[in-house]
């Protein structure tokens, strides 16, 4: 595999791999790695929220009132309510 990057980014990829004494290969696949398994997870997080979606699986708005509260946001109301 070939990538190409720009100049600064180079530049500090360089950099960082001399500072932690490991070889750009070494980096990069680490730096793979730990992109495929966020992307990974965020997609299979979402696929799991569709499924609940279809599935009709809401948090009821009690639930909703408490994980807001637990964050120390107030709700706003939409008028009428």
């Amino acid at each position: 595999m070939t990538i190409r990057l720009p100049r600064e980014m180079r530049a500090r990829f360089e950099a960082l791999a001399k500072a932690t004494g490991r070889n750009r290969n070494a980096l990069a696949q680490e730096a793979i790695r730990r992109f495929i398994e966020t992307e990974e997870w965020q997609i299979a997080e979402i696929q799991a929220g569709l499924r609940e979606a279809e599935a009709g699986t809401f948090a009821s708005e009690d639930e909703m009132e408490e994980v807001w509260a637990e964050f120390g946001v107030e709700r706003r109301r939409v008028r009428g309510e």
